[in-house]
């Protein structure tokens, strides 16, 4: 069961980290009692959970992967399938998905993870939340959202991704102040209010909680994508929530837009190099989690395959939190093309910044010398020579290398980029 205590973020940072090696000593002995996949690593390893007391000491114990996941799926399942209340499973952007249970204390969990987020980025029980992302197709993040619009108190309308015909007959009807969504469906919104004669500057919507693409960069400013949705819509304030299925935790921005804030009830987080070692705080490191409270499948020192900055400084906000970068990348996703080492998301950037570039999706392949090579499928109108020339040419000015450019119809590049099941839009296929 998790320890609620709404006001452990704000207090000094020592208190937090004695709050958490508190939690930290009944996780361990929750995994000791009722996790097969800890109990056998406690014992191939020799560790006495007693003698691990403070996060430090985590590192006494060996990570956990995806791989661990995945080939030991139901050894990592704490609770009978009688208390299984909710199945999920993960994305599958990394390989297989993998199924996680939840039990009824984990739904209570994540309602009251996503009131801490919710709340993190100002909302309160007297906002309308308009859901645009999907809540079904064994998806954890729509539900959560849903359960905590309901611990907040605010109303929501459950729309779904897509369909901005839809969304904007919604937003008429219930006047929502704020919405969930993946970032550059905003741009789809905007598109089509502009064509259908809606003065979307005077809609009631204020506030966005966005996720899965970057509006803000590690420095603090806009991504491409966040400064085009920004002049588009000036009105429209932009949050960012980070989250995955593994973490069942989330970490969202206050109004300081200075990174996505942890919440010492739920998580604890460390930043870890290649060798599995703490990076040093003004360096980027593999975001690696031990979750608190979880009842179904805990995770103890789970590497979560992205890479992220930290920030320990306290926040104007008043919190004293650790805080999150945008992720800068995914581990297994990472690109050595001609020397230059390059992730998915700095390639994006640059793509919705030239404007007749309509949609996109990259891959990456093994050259016949055994190196990455990557091919860049645009969706355009314009197919001529020198645009082609252009983008390379904005690709070396911004990264120093410039992919193999293929031109495409839009329609093309909208099937690539929505497979049939996949929940989420597919910027990035890495066929090596």
């Amino acid at each position: 069961m998790i320890k609620k205590d709404s006001q452990i973020q704000f207090k000094s940072q020592a208190e937090i980290k004695a709050f958490q090696e508190a939690r930290l000593a009944e996780a361990l002995a929750y995994l000791q009692a009722h996790s097969k996949f800890y109990q056998k690593m406690f014992a191939d390893n020799n560790i006495d959970i007693t003698k691990i007391k403070t996060i430090e000491d985590l590192r006494q114990i060996p990570v956990t992967t995806k791989a661990d996941l995945q080939l030991h799926n139901s050894d990592f399942i704490c609770v009978d399938s009688a208390d299984i209340i909710d199945y999920v499973t993960t994305s599958g952007t990394m390989g297989n998905p993998v199924t996680f249970a939840l039990t009824n204390n984990d739904l209570d969990r994540l309602a009251y993870n996503e009131y801490l987020s919710f709340t993190t980025a100002g909302l309160t029980r007297n906002d309308i939340m308009q859901e645009m992302v999907t809540i079904d197709r064994r998806f954890m993040a729509g539900l959560a959202y849903f359960l905590g619009c309901r611990e907040v108190g605010m109303g929501v309308s459950r729309v779904g991704n897509g369909i901005p015909e839809l969304q904007w007959d919604t937003i008429n009807r219930i006047h929502p102040t704020c919405c969930m969504c993946v970032p550059s469906f905003l741009i789809k919104l905007v598109d089509f209010a502009e064509k259908n004669g809606i003065d979307y500057h005077k809609s009631s919507l204020k506030k966005c909680v966005c996720i899965g693409e970057a509006l803000y960069k590690p420095n603090g400013e806009f991504t491409t994508l966040g400064q085009k949705i920004n002049e588009k819509w000036p009105e429209l304030k932009l949050h960012t929530t980070y989250a995955s299925t593994e973490m069942q935790s989330s970490f969202t921005d206050c109004d300081q837009y200075n990174g996505g804030h942890v919440q010492p009830e739920l998580i604890i987080v460390e930043f870890l190099d290649e060798n599995n070692q703490p990076v040093a705080d003004n360096e980027p490191g593999e975001v690696t989690i031990t979750s608190l409270g979880v009842e179904g499948m805990p995770l103890l020192r789970f590497k979560t395959g992205d890479v992220c900055y930290h920030y320990n400084e306290p926040c104007k906000c008043g919190r004293n939190t650790m805080r999150l970068s945008s992720v800068i990348g995914r581990k297994g996703q990472m690109i050595k093309y001609k020397g230059t080492t390059l992730y998915p998301p700095a390639l994006f950037d640059i793509l919705d910044g030239i404007h007749d570039v309509k949609n996109y999706v990259v891959e990456v392949f093994t050259n016949d010398l055994g190196t990455d090579d990557i091919k860049v499928r645009i969706g355009t109108t314009r197919t001529d020579e020198a645009f082609a020339k252009e983008i390379k040419d904005i690709f070396r000015s911004k990264v120093r290398v410039a992919p193999a450019i293929s031109f495409e119809s839009p329609e093309y590049i909208t099937k690539l980029l929505f497979p049939e099941m996949s929940r989420k839009p597919v910027k990035f296929y890495d066929l090596r």
